[in-house]
């Protein structure tokens, strides 16, 4: 039971009863509708406010947000127990555990004299915990949640262990190039040999990003890139439709040779097809078309 009056201090007990009371039924309304999906925005907020208290070298705000980090935990950790999922006392449970397995430098017969030692070795442990065996389920261990330049980051960093790196820019930009060819010639050949309906495709890949900054960012670009892939794919098929327009023409008025029939087909300007076209229907010959075309 929590007193309603002001204590000189708290414990984190305290803290723990004090969360159970806003969520009992005679609590705060507020708090007693909260889900894990409703307050994940604040997880995230109260970290970043933590962090720019720590670039501000503010210690007492720090302490303040530190408390509301602490907060997110206990509040997580009530409704999962109120669910029967876990408790605040598995939390601390499980990050004790990790800790002792991470450090066997410290906790067990690892050696590390520095810290790139005991960093190695945490990171041996977590692949070993993790089940990770190669570095393709190292980085899919990277949350997803992250904003997208720290993700790349975390994710390169870990790449680079396993020596996916360059000491140049010249060379990581033609990969990043190589990869986004690729990534275009797949969703091409989805949309060639697979779907046929372009409209579904991009429904099917916009599912999979969320709501965030960096997920519209992401949304944008698909849409963008594929409305480029209708209007080139319109304008071709324009071209392809007067090239047709031009042979039948010239095929009323005689054989058409296979060069001229080649270059024909081969032109993808819309203007100089018009003017060709124009040409065609006046020709008597396919000679004469020929003679007028040379110019």
């Amino acid at each position: 039971m929590v007193n309603s009056q002001m204590a000189e201090n708290y414990t984190v007990k305290d803290l723990l009863n004090i969360m159970a009371r806003l969520r009992a039924p005679d609590g705060c309304p507020w708090d007693q509708v909260q889900t894990h999906q409703s307050i994940r925005a604040n997880m995230l907020e109260e970290a970043y406010e933590a962090a720019d208290a720590i670039d501000r070298v503010d210690m007492d705000n720090l302490r303040e947000e530190l408390g509301d980090v602490l907060l997110q935990v206990v509040f997580h950790a009530r409704i999962a127990q109120e669910s029967g999922g876990f408790t605040f006392d598995d939390v601390v449970d499980g990050i004790c555990k990790k800790l002792i397995y991470r450090h066997p430098h410290v906790f067990g017969t690892a050696e590390a004299s520095d810290p790139e030692g005991a960093l190695s070795a945490w990171d041996a442990q977590k692949r070993t915990e993790k089940g990770q065996r190669t570095t393709g389920d190292a980085l899919d261990g990277v949350a997803r949640a992250l904003p997208a330049l720290t993700r790349a980051a975390k994710l390169q960093s870990k790449a680079a262990k396993a020596g996916f790196d360059w000491r140049e820019v010249s060379p990581a930009l033609d990969k990043l190039s190589e990869e986004l060819e690729e990534f275009r010639n797949w969703v091409k050949y989805i949309l060639l040999s697979v779907c046929g309906d372009k409209m579904a495709v991009v429904e099917e890949i916009l599912s999979w990003a969320g709501n965030g900054e960096d997920d519209m960012a992401f949304k944008y670009n698909i849409v963008r890139m594929f409305e480029e892939e209708r209007e080139e794919g319109k304008a071709e098929g324009k071209a392809e439709g007067k090239a047709e327009a031009i042979l039948d023409l010239l095929g009323e008025v005689g054989a058409v040779p296979e060069a001229l029939r080649e270059k024909i087909l081969g032109q993808k300007d819309l203007e100089i097809l018009r003017g060709w076209l124009k040409l065609a229907s006046a020709s008597r010959t396919v000679e004469e078309f020929e003679n007028l075309f040379m110019k």
